[in-house]
């Protein structure tokens, strides 16, 4: 199967008007992995995640730091450790950490108490969490660790979302990036990742500035019920958007979480990304691999499965 979807053409056949700046040239696949778990099991789940693919080792690594309170988002567990052992095995391995921007981050608090958080860390109280993590990081040898601030700031799950007030979030964001890039030592890369689609808001009114982004990545789940991969990426602030947004600013893309939903085993959705991704040349991408979404540890998605792995194996083989 050929793995270079044409500029201009989606999957079935559909054409998209206007497409968007051509990616940067590259002669290897994007680097790939998967979410498996926090701490040590997801470490651990890697080598068999790769042997399973039957493709190239997954260079990739992710994590999520616990968002309950501040201790857990300065990483004072022992999450983290396996992950520095993981990372230092071999050179060209990627870690990439999602941050909570606040505590309490799935506690579904009300509009009010997000926007006094938010408008808090905006002025610089929460500056000495975001030092301590970056000093964890750095001790542990992860600084160049890539760092998934707020994801998914434009919806409505999380207690770091932007809605409530983008302008404090914003200044909130640019914050955290100098209290962490002033701990020596670090090489940290900072992502923006917004969920696929509008959301609660659109998400280019929570971008905090070129200065303060390195990667602009995107959650991409396949969802709603009912929705195509082409509709997926002609809407409103969905997949053509994300890559136009990111082209324009001067930025690489990456895809940390990707995976299956409210469409259930599809595997037309599967290929449609890998060869969208292969196309894009993002800095990474990651698949959710847990079920509804994944592709190993699911196994009520088989055909998916077979043909993730398929278009995985060909890929990486070029």
């Amino acid at each position: 199967m050929c793995l270079r979807l044409l500029v201009g053409v989606l999957p079935g056949g559909a054409r998209e008007p206007g497409p968007p700046p051509p990616a940067p040239s590259s002669g290897a696949p994007p680097a790939f992995g998967a979410y498996l778990g926090y701490g040590g099991g997801g470490a651990r789940r890697t080598a068999g995640f790769g042997a399973w693919t039957g493709a190239a080792a997954p260079r990739v690594g992710r994590a999520y730091l616990p968002g309950d309170q501040w201790p857990a988002i300065e990483g004072a567990s022992a999450d983290l450790e396996p992950w520095a052992r993981w990372r230092a095995a071999r050179r060209d391995r990627l870690f990439v950490l999602n941050v909570p921007l606040l505590e309490r981050t799935e506690d579904h608090l009300p509009d009010t108490t997000v926007r006094t958080e938010l408008r808090t860390g905006a002025r610089g109280a929460y500056d000495g969490h975001f030092r301590a993590l970056a000093r964890r990081l750095v001790g542990l040898g992860l600084a160049d660790t890539v760092l998934v601030l707020g994801w998914e700031m434009n919806g409505v799950t999380y207690t770091h979302r932007c809605a409530p007030d983008p302008a404090a979030w914003k200044t909130y964001w640019r914050r955290i990036v100098d209290a962490m890039r002033s701990v020596p030592g670090q090489r940290f890369r900072f992502e923006f990742t917004p969920t696929r689609g509008r959301d609660a808001v659109p998400w280019p009114r929570c971008y905090p500035g070129d200065s303060h982004v390195d990667i602009i990545g995107m959650d991409a789940y396949d969802a709603p019920r009912g929705l195509s991969f082409a509709e997926q990426l002609r809407e409103p602030y969905g997949l053509w958007d994300h890559v136009r947004f990111a082209r324009a600013h001067g930025k690489p893309i990456a895809y940390p979480e990707w995976g299956l939903f409210e469409n259930g085993d599809d595997p037309a959705y599967v290929r449609g990304m890998l060869l969208w991704m292969t196309a894009q040349r993002p800095v990474y991408q990651t698949i959710t691999d847990y079920c509804p979404h994944g592709v190993w540890r699911c196994p009520d998605n088989p055909r998916s499965s077979a043909a993730y792995r398929e278009l995985l194996r060909t890929a990486t083989a070029r």
